[in-house]
């Protein structure tokens, strides 16, 4: 049968599914949670997931202990993530001549990667809603609206618009950070320390992000990263403004009943979904909430949303407040509100009464020394530096990014293609240790394309307009690596 016959359809596929289930004759239909598209016949679902399957219990024979993660035929690109024990999403992605030298796994496994994460940071892990109600249209709902969600921003008619070449210079899974004068540090901090009392005794955690760069936050890193990812598709200015041109699948008339039917047979929170975007607004008051929306079971349902932390082992509610560019997502432990939205009002009016003066003064000060868009771009360079450990990244500004040649980006992805792939296999080796790597191409157009790893740190760049020699390149990378990176990739 071959790779080629899991997917007979144009566009890609992202399923999810668990090993556990489904197992005996007759109950394959059982371990499918979620399928994109949801109009794929039923028959070819299987077909996928049950060639997804096979792979997987195929490379365990020989790697017990690692996760397959891509595997590429003639016609097809599968890239696989074990999200959570045995729940494994796949995304099947159709190569075409125009995009079969474009296609980045690590990009694509990012999109798996953020999308799980944003799910259990709102609905908890899968596992724990199988655990909850075993038949599974519990965690069959949710994910069903919540994924659908995500990847309307990548809807583009029926189809899934993926990353491609063009997004080279670009890092999933990472934060990008304002740089602050110490001046303005200290206002920052007095700022966070009202915010942390907002609730008597009981401390608040709170993130604040200028534009769509974070300023300061008092939360684990990976409960940061999430929330900052869910800001920025969502809830910031630039976010915000989008929202109303959106469209989403509700709009295209394509799963209008869904939410009804298992919100009616669960009495599941279905109609809360926080990524559906025509539902967040920003309020008189400064504040950002969704629409009210009612269903028969719950009546109205709460305009804050309850998340929860992975780090913290805690259900927390958000409140999202706003003052031009400055946006503040205050967190506030569940257990400390005895009345739900009643506690949530008492915040706000205490956040208003106590914290408006700072509000106004740090948004004042960072406007002031905001360089704009191009804050960081550095002129002859077009760049990504990033640090997975800390799980911060800084980049060109899509602005210049866009003024790289086709040449350019292509050999760029290409290269960071080959690199995630290098990663992935020394990480297999030896887990415990980063391995150095340096490389120096020359793309079709005489472009300098460079990437260069670094004790755990990451550089790729594209320089066009550069001299003809090796040497010039690699002075090139040592001059920006000690004005921008503290020396971090420069030579010992």
């Amino acid at each position: 049968m071959g790779l080629s016959s899991a997917a007979e359809i144009d566009g890609a596929q992202l399923c999810i599914f668990d090993l556990r289930r489904g197992q005996q004759e007759g109950q394959e239909l059982d371990k499918i949670l979620f399928f994109h598209p949801a109009d794929c016949p039923i028959l070819l679902q299987l077909s996928v997931i049950g060639l997804c399957e096979g792979i997987i219990t195929f490379t365990r024979i020989f790697s017990p202990e690692d996760d397959c993660e891509v595997i590429e035929s003639d016609k097809h690109c599968h890239v696989f993530y074990q999200a959570e024990p045995d729940i494994w999403m796949v995304l099947v992605v159709q190569k075409i001549k125009d995009n079969e030298s474009t296609l980045r796994f690590g990009a694509l496994q990012g999109i798996l990667k953020e999308s799980h994460s944003l799910f259990a940071m709102f609905h908890g892990p899968i596992r724990t809603l199988l655990d909850r109600q075993p038949s599974a249209e519990f965690a069959r709902g949710h994910l069903h609206t919540f994924v659908t969600d995500y990847l309307s921003d990548f809807s583009v008619g029926k189809k899934l618009q993926l990353p491609t070449y063009r997004d080279s210079l670009t890092e999933r899974g990472t934060v990008q950070m304002l740089t602050v004068s110490r001046e303005v540090a200290l206002e920052v901090q007095s700022l966070t320390t009202v915010l942390g009392s907002c609730l008597r005794n009981v401390i608040c955690q709170s993130i604040v992000l200028f534009e769509d760069l974070l300023v300061s936050t008092t939360l684990p890193l990976d409960d940061t990263l999430n929330l900052y990812t869910y800001a920025i598709l969502r809830l910031t200015p630039s976010a915000l403004s989008s929202n109303g041109n959106s469209w989403s699948y509700l709009r295209k008339g394509g799963y209008v009943n869904a939410d009804t039917t298992l919100s009616s047979a669960n009495g599941a929170a279905a109609a809360e979904r926080p990524l559906q975007r025509e539902k967040l607004s920003k309020g008189k008051d400064g504040f950002v909430a969704a629409d009210f929306a009612t269903t028969e079971i719950r009546g109205a349902v709460p305009l804050n949303p309850i998340l929860w932390f992975h780090q913290a082992e805690e259900r927390m509610y958000l409140c999202v407040y706003q003052h031009k560019n400055l946006t503040i997502l205050l967190v506030i432990p569940a257990s400390s509100l005895i009345n739900g939205e009643e506690g949530i009002a008492h915040v706000k009016r205490h956040l208003l009464e106590n914290a408006s003066q700072n509000i106004v003064t740090v948004e004042q000060k960072l406007s002031r020394g905001w360089g704009g868009e191009n804050a960081y771009h550095v002129g002859g360079y077009r760049y990504i530096l990033s640090d997975p450990n800390r799980k911060v990244s800084r980049a060109s500004p899509p602005g210049k990014v866009i003024t790289l040649s086709k040449d350019s980006l292509l050999a760029l992805n290409r290269l960071r293609g080959e690199i995630d792939l290098e990663k992935s296999r020394a990480k297999r080796s030896d887990p415990t240790h980063d391995k150095d790597y340096e490389v120096c191409i020359r793309a079709k157009n005489n472009a300098w394309i460079i990437a260069k790893i670094s004790r755990g740190k990451e550089l790729y760049m594209a320089i066009e307009k550069g001299g003809e020699t090796l040497l010039y390149a690699s002075t090139a990378v040592e001059k920006f690596s000690n004005r921008y990176c503290e020396g971090a990739f420069s030579a010992d």
